[in-house]
């Protein structure tokens, strides 16, 4: 496992190997300057014992201050070098997992759940970031930073040099210990400031019914809750750093003093000098921080080994619905798009874990500018049938037909703009109107997009608003009301003008005099091919031909009037809806 993570960390470095030699070999001369001031130091003060010139001390103080300067320009310089390759990955892997969402089908996205899809994109990330940046750099550091300096100390005495470093194996102990706590404490003041933004946003997106429940005490009381959870979070943080770094302080001043005790003696017996003795504090003070930054380099290596294996893994899963390797192209026309005609022969779907089947043995045959209404009982697949048609849900070879040509040998992208989907709850963009219904197409003109809206029967609504197309829609459209984001997500599929339109129960908040109105407008233009799913069997009764789905199954088809002479579950249907409707207006 330690070297398939090592190879990752080598793989991933791999495209930046020459910024980072460049870094390691600047850390190098960072070290060798390291090491030689306190020589430099030494000898000054040693110089000094037998008088000096005033002249000899600005040379030698201008040298110690000039390699002073450059060591720490250098300094500066590798960890550009190093932290950029850091900030590099950590963009690009940004850039390679969003792409990679966009590959995938949406029933993963959703069964994963985005908040775990976004912690792997961004904490992940950032912990890969600090392995690739401040861990490789903190390492090479330390491990140069002993193997230069100590052999420097063991020349000048190598008894007191190794008792001075004793205890730093106690100090990276410490830090060790209290750094795995402080990770853990972090993590959790994360996760409960997420849990306060979260309540937060919620809130102000669903403050109306906050209001028209007068539910104001439990909100403030939740939030109260969860602002303590953040509070004793943060404090417990605190008060971990708080001991620790006192603690590396005194370990530090032990040493130190440890130093100074047993450096005075071999001063009076002459087998050390006083430049020698400065020097030596000087290179025991040099690996403090090295020494203490460590545990938590290792720590902060260890964790982002852990995420680098989860972004890999979210980076290793295949979507199951893919382009063809080889995609039969869809014939090109000039001109508006001609109407589609769409086949199924025994078309099966079933969802991954499902006991049975969400579609069963569907065969069916749209004409080129039909309109056609697929209705059912709840569960019955109707959905997974307008999905199926735009290949939202894995169908299987030979099932299902768009112009003669199975959809699954269609390249993807081909495939969705010959299929307009217009869910039941269209999803809107924090965006204009304007943007938000050319979104199939973002360099339609402003003349498409109003032709768009009037077909979609939006116009009227448009004109009210004080900035027209302008109006900002905001979150999930939550500005808009229900039949107007429906009204938008239609607009915006007839702007794309695609030869096949499907209506998942897309009219469901428009009352029925409009959506009389939205498809004698949509049928008029005789370029489309219309699948309309609906609830309300009314509306089916002005189709051409209606759909009966139950259990998966197609139990019925044909006209209103037909379907009404036979017994099954269509006029079982009608006859409930009938009779909701006589008790609503006796009521």
């Amino acid at each position: 496992m330690a070297a398939i993570r090592l190879g990752l960390i080598r793989r991933y470095l791999r495209p930046y190997k020459r910024t980072v030699l460049i870094g390691a070999l600047a850390l190098v001369v960072v070290n060798l300057l390291s090491v030689s001031i306190p020589l430099l130091v030494r000898g000054v003060i040693d110089d000094l014992q037998d008088g000096f010139a005033v002249s000899d001390v600005i040379r030698q103080a201008a040298l110690i201050v000039a390699l002073a300067t450059v060591m720490g320009g250098v300094r500066l310089w590798s960890r550009m070098l190093v932290f950029g390759v850091g900030r590099q990955v950590e963009a690009s892997l940004k850039q390679q997992i969003f792409d990679h969402m966009l590959r995938q089908e949406p029933g993963w996205v959703q069964t994963t759940g985005s908040g775990e899809v976004i912690s792997r994109a961004t904490s992940d990330v950032e912990n890969v970031r600090r392995l690739l940046g401040f861990a490789v750099l903190s390492l090479t550091n330390t491990a140069l930073a002993y193997a230069l300096t100590l052999p420097a100390m063991l020349t000048i005495d190598p008894w007191l040099s190794l008792a001075a470093v004793g205890l730093y194996p106690l100090m990276l102990a410490t830090v060790r210990l209290f750094g795995g706590r402080m990770m853990k404490q972090q993590r959790r003041q994360q996760e409960s400031l997420a849990q306060l933004s979260d309540l937060i946003q919620e809130d102000l997106s669903g403050i109306s019914a906050i209001k028209i429940y007068g539910q104001e005490a439990t909100e403030r009381q939740a939030f109260a809750e969860r602002n303590r959870a953040y509070r004793d979070d943060a404090l417990n943080l605190a008060r971990t750093r708080s001991t620790l770094f006192p603690l590396l302080e005194g370990i530090s001043s032990v040493s130190l003093l440890l130093l100074l005790a047993l450096g005075s003696g071999q001063l009076e017996s002459g087998r050390l000098s006083i430049g020698d003795l400065v020097a030596l504090i000087l290179y025991v003070e040099r690996l403090v921080f090295p020494t203490a930054l460590l545990g938590f380099t290792l720590n902060t290596f260890q964790t982002g080994q852990v995420s680098l294996e989860r972004v890999e893994e979210l980076l290793r899963r295949t979507p199951l619905i893919q382009s063809p390797v080889q995609p039969q192209s869809m014939p090109s026309r000039q001109g508006p798009p001609a109407a589609a005609a769409v086949e199924a022969h025994n078309l099966c779907v079933r969802y991954g874990g499902a006991e049975r089947e969400a579609l069963h043995n569907v065969s069916f045959r749209l004409a080129p500018g039909e309109l056609v209404a697929v209705v059912g009982p709840v569960g019955c697949g109707k959905t997974t049938l307008a999905r199926a048609l735009g290949r939202m849900v894995e169908v299987p070879a030979g099932a299902l037909f768009l112009n003669g040509i199975d959809i699954t040998a269609v390249d993807l992208e081909s495939l969705r703009r010959q299929v307009a989907l217009v869910p039941q709850e269209g999803y809107l963009f924090t965006a204009s109107l304007a943007d938000n219904l050319r979104y199939g197409d973002p360099q339609a003109s402003q003349e498409q997009v109003e032709q768009a809206a009037i077909q979609a029967r939006l116009e009227g609504d448009i004109k009210g608003f004080p900035d027209g197309y302008s109006t900002l829609v905001g979150e999930r459209g939550i500005t808009l009301s229900g039949g107007q984001r429906q009204r938008t997500a239609l607009g915006r599929a007839l702007l794309v003008q695609a030869p096949l339109l499907v209506l998942d129960d897309a009219l469901a908040s428009v009352d029925n005099n409009t959506a009389a109105d939205i498809l004698q407008s949509v049928r008029s233009q005789q370029d489309r091919t219309i699948l309309m799913i609906s609830h309300q069997l009314s509306a089916a009764a002005a189709c051409d031909r209606v759909l009966v789905l139950d259990n998966g199954q197609l139990v019925q088809q044909g006209h209103h009037s037909e379907l009404l002479q036979q017994p099954g579950t269509y006029r079982r249907l009608w006859e409930r809806e009938q009779a909701e409707e006589q008790l609503s207006r006796a009521a």
